[in-house]
């Protein structure tokens, strides 16, 4: 099964979870001197933590929060038609079994059994509640490649890498190894070496051949059996990346709510802002939103929250190179670290301690 599994994203749950939150904390401190992790937590406008805040890490799932972004802005500037039906044939074009977690299957089931289409802002909701990674490849083909990187750049987030996408990346190593009769071996140096734009634009062209020619499931068994943990890396490093810094803006303008107008709130929402969806949290949330993503070396998530006493929280967690442990440990954890740091302020004030 290939490990590029990707987070839905947690849920708060204010009552006892899972998880040492202090083993956050431990990770940050040992690792904190590598460019390999990166970590920023604001705290009602307060930098309460700052580490390798401007070094670019690859984001994983955690970019799809773009792609919820420019669906949201498209739809209420009424580009796109979120009620617009989509076939859910057309999705499997983008979707190749064991390379999501169970992501899409996850998904799909959640679904009426008889259901052949979906809305279009259920696609987006599949997008970031599930983490399909099909149904982002679709939103992109929809949103188009030029105008969620354009985003980007609308949002000053200087260190942002453009997004390509990412199932047609993974068939790039089987399209070198046909197209120019490569080994396994000579596939996986050429694409060490090969540039990043290269490696974008191959990605791209794959996903446009798809619109006259989907892949076939032959094909994607194939490209399974190509991906081994080597070219693996090589698709995770290549993830687009950003900084901390950036996300953790990023966050503190959808925390805000006054960014974005009230339309683009009006589709954002429901798709950001899934742990607002279990009563526990409406409890003694305002409103929160969150996406997280990980491959078999990456560890990502961005968050913010308001609760009803009016504190405000951003954080974005940025991890590359993990060991399996360190991985099991930060998934295991991570939704503990949140909230003890949002609802403890002895915690908080540990957390600002140890960190600084």
């Amino acid at each position: 099964m290939l490990a590029a599994a990707v987070l839905a994203g947690f849920m708060y749950l204010k009552s006892k979870s899972s998880g040492d939150p202090e083993s956050v904390i431990d990770y940050v401190q040992e690792n904190r001197g590598t460019e390999n992790m990166a970590m920023v937590i604001r705290h009602n406008d307060e930098d309460w933590v700052s580490i390798n805040k401007d070094v670019p890490l690859p984001l994983a799932s955690t970019v799809k929060i773009i792609v919820a972004i420019e669906y949201a802005r498209q739809a209420a500037e009424g580009k796109i038609d979120p009620q617009q039906k989509v076939d859910l044939k057309i999705l499997e074009k983008y979707y190749v079994p064991n390379t999501d977690g169970g992501a899409h299957e996850a998904w799909i089931k959640s679904l009426a059994d008889d259901a052949e289409n979906v809305p279009l802002s259920q696609v987006a909701n599949g997008m970031i509640a599930y983490s399909s990674n099909a149904n982002t490849d679709y939103l992109l083909k929809i949103l188009g490649i030029e105008n969620v990187n354009k985003l980007s750049e609308d949002l000053q987030l200087a260190s942002h890498e453009e997004m390509y996408p990412i199932v047609s990346a993974l068939f790039i190593p089987m399209e070198l190894m046909e197209d120019k009769g490569f080994s396994k071996e000579e596939a996986l140096n050429e694409l060490k070496s090969m540039s990043l734009e290269e490696y974008r634009e191959r990605a791209i062209d794959i996903h446009q051949k798809w619109e006259i020619s989907p892949p076939q499931a032959k094909e994607k068994e194939e490209v399974l059996k190509v991906l081994d943990m080597e070219f693996q890396k090589v698709w995770s490093d290549r993830l687009p990346r950003a900084s901390a810094g950036d996300y953790a803006e990023l966050m503190k303008l959808l925390n805000s709510k006054s960014y974005f107008s009230r339309e683009v709130h009006s589709y954002l929402d429901p798709v950001m802002e899934q742990v607002m969806k279990n009563p526990r949290n409406r409890e003694w949330l305002q409103h929160a939103g969150q996406k997280g993503g990980s491959t078999a070396f990456v560890f990502t998530i961005s968050m913010y929250a308001a609760d009803k006493e009016g504190n405000r929280t951003e954080m974005t967690f940025l991890a590359n190179d993990l060991s399996k442990l360190e991985f099991e440990k930060l998934s295991k954890s991570m939704n503990s670290f949140q909230l003890e740091f949002m609802t403890n302020s002895e915690f908080r004030n540990s957390v600002k301690e140890k960190l600084n």
